[in-house]
């Protein structure tokens, strides 16, 4: 009876070992491969509310997986929006340059105050969910801007696709405070 039990235990350890050792090797497998890398990228910083604000990046992935745009806004005064998600299309995956394009234009206000500022944060997902550095964009709403200036290289070429849309509506929280979240 002794020698059974003895033999159970050593049975189980085995087991064990074999199963953390298959945890291990497909934890790696899935670790394996590269996240993408946003190289370039470029936006003005002041603009008026309601023009149409392009943000360029180029991005690459070794793996060819990108899938997904992640957009988060930050306003001075109001807090952080839920992030946006912009779907990859399967022309762009493994290599991507052009912009972004947002319609400064919020149903949820119909201005915002002069000199409002946001923080526009860009990164970009593979399919495994690794993550790309993030870019930042400064902007201000000023209502003398002038009109955008042509974007530098690589941007300043002709026919550059437009990756996605971004769907934020905006909130001028002067208005009426009540659905604004607090910061601390």
């Amino acid at each position: 009876m002794e020698k059974i039990k003895k033999m159970l235990v050593v049975v189980a350890i085995f087991a064990y070992a074999g199963l953390l050792g298959f945890e291990v090797a497909c934890a790696e497998g899935t670790s394996n491969g590269s996240a993408p890398i946003i190289t370039h990228s470029y936006a003005v910083e002041k603009g008026q509310y309601g023009n149409i604000w392009k943000i360029y990046i180029e991005a690459n992935d070794q793996d060819g997986d990108m899938s997904k745009i992640a957009v988060v806004v930050h306003q001075l005064g109001y807090g952080h929006y839920p992030t946006d998600w912009i779907v990859v299309k399967p022309p762009f995956r493994k290599e991507m340059r052009g912009y972004i394009q947002w319609n400064t234009f919020s149903s949820r206000t119909s201005y915002l105050r002069e000199w409002t500022n946001i923080t526009l944060t860009v990164s970009v997902f593979d399919k495994t969910g690794k993550e790309s550095n993030e870019v930042v964009f400064p902007f201000e709403f000023v209502s003398g801007a002038h009109r955008y200036p042509k974007p530098p290289a690589p941007f300043n070429g002709e026919g550059l696709p437009i990756l996605g849309y971004i769907h934020i509506d905006l909130f001028e929280p002067t208005i009426d405070g009540r659905d604004a979240p607090r910061e601390y």
